[in-house]
């Protein structure tokens, strides 16, 4: 089985999605985008695939989005592009790639809509967060 995570290891919402993908059994692909940016082509089909606007991809805290001005909507899809393939920073994260879709897993308990298969038990996020019960079934937010 085939899974992807497109993985920033200094993020904790990366960090805990990763750890959700693990608690099914499975171990990913991890690709620390920071290190192996995506070209152009896989970039831009993991936005077509996610079915999102390439804006709804940018991320703005602790990356070069203010200072290059890129809520200016001046900057088409391609130009967009070009940012995010010259500062990778600018991409956000984590984006998972499963047989199911894929998702910018923002909540990290996004990419439980897309796992193949079911969680193996209790998960807590890090802040302490219970996503998961013992049985591995979801637990309800209030």
């Amino acid at each position: 089985m085939s899974i992807t995570i497109y993985h920033n290891p200094a993020c904790g919402t990366s960090r805990n999605t990763l750890a959700l993908i693990r608690n099914t059994g499975d171990e990913p692909a991890v690709v620390e985008y920071l290190k192996t940016p995506p070209d152009r082509a896989t970039l831009k089909g993991l936005i077509a695939a996610m079915g999102i606007d390439t804006r709804a991809l940018l991320r703005r805290k602790g990356t070069p989005y203010d200072e290059l001005g890129l809520d200016d909507p001046k900057w088409t899809d391609e130009q967009l592009v070009d940012f995010m393939l010259e500062h990778p920073i600018l991409i956000e994260r984590p984006i998972v790639v499963t047989p199911l879709g894929v998702r910018l897993c923002r909540p990290s308990e996004r990419v439980l809509e897309i796992l193949p298969r079911p969680q193996q038990g209790a998960f807590t996020k890090e802040d302490g967060e219970k996503v998961v019960d013992a049985e591995g079934r979801r637990v309800s937010r209030p």
